[in-house]
């Protein structure tokens, strides 16, 4: 009866399904959900990871913006009363609302996903703005992503995304997934990554949103020093002054220096 619903990837919803079991229980032992977990998974496509978590978690919450895959994995998962489908677009989803307040005694979310490879920086984005709300993120990514997302000053992956979410999350690559393992097949090599979000930042900023800016300009063009990537916010400002040396390259500095820094020009613009 299962075959009865039959779907093609859509390349303008970046799909492309796992299919290799071994890598599905790889991922799901990786994951480790237990039955009293508040677990989302995001776009779970033909329920490939879905079965397995449902197996371990049976009140799993997806969230899939694909509207003709909703039927299918309402009908193979009809056994599951507790399993629920929101339709929605990851990116736009205010996922605190499946928490509720933390602090009033909510559930902590564990969110999986094989993350659509042509949206993923921005969801990453949005999903750490529900940090507070979340205890751990395993996702399949592009390799290249995992390596951005792991990288150490003075490598080529590092960049904003290493960063912003080393000073938000500790970040583990756990393992590599071939193009194989999936159909249709991708060009590009896929990873796992387990991020989880610091109960407070090891360095934390004065001021998150302009250290989320300095991080942006200093990026903008990678090649360039301190001294001229930052003239564009602070055109006055003295490179003598700064707690590291303006003539460093951005791609050079560790989470703790950029902490530093936006420190320091917190300074500059408070009243």
């Amino acid at each position: 009866m299962d075959n009865f619903f039959q779907h093609k990837a859509r390349k303008r919803f970046g799909q492309n399904f796992l299919v290799d079991e071994n890598i599905i229980e790889r991922i799901v032992r990786a994951i480790a959900p237990k039955e009293s977990d508040n677990l989302v998974e995001i776009g779970p496509g033909q329920g490939a990871i879905t079965r397995l978590l449902l197996q371990r978690c049976p009140s799993l919450t997806a969230v899939e913006l694909d509207r003709d895959l909703i039927p299918m994995l309402k009908f193979k998962f009809r056994d599951y009363p507790e399993f629920n489908i929101i339709e929605q677009d990851a990116l736009k989803f205010d996922f605190g609302t499946l928490a509720g307040d933390i602090r009033a005694g909510g559930r902590p979310l564990r969110i999986v996903g094989n993350l659509p490879y042509n949206i993923s920086t921005p969801l990453l984005f949005h999903l750490l703005s529900f940090r507070g709300a979340v205890q751990d993120m395993h996702f399949m990514l592009q390799k290249e992503v995992v390596d951005r997302l792991s990288a150490t000053p003075g490598s080529k992956s590092y960049g904003r995304l290493s960063v912003m979410v080393q000073y938000h999350c500790r970040v583990q690559g756990l393992f590599p997934v071939p193009p194989q393992s999936f159909r249709p097949a991708p060009k590009v090599e896929s990873a796992i990554v387990r991020l989880v979000p610091h109960t407070a930042p090891p360095h934390p900023a004065k001021d998150e949103q302009l250290l989320e800016r300095i991080v942006n300009v200093a990026f903008q063009q990678r090649r360039k020093t301190l001294r001229n990537a930052l003239k564009p916010l602070y055109p006055e400002l003295d490179p003598a002054l700064l707690p590291v040396d303006a003539g460093r390259r951005p791609e050079t500095l560790s989470v703790q220096e950029f902490v530093q820094l936006a420190d320091y020009c917190e300074t500059l613009t408070g009243d």
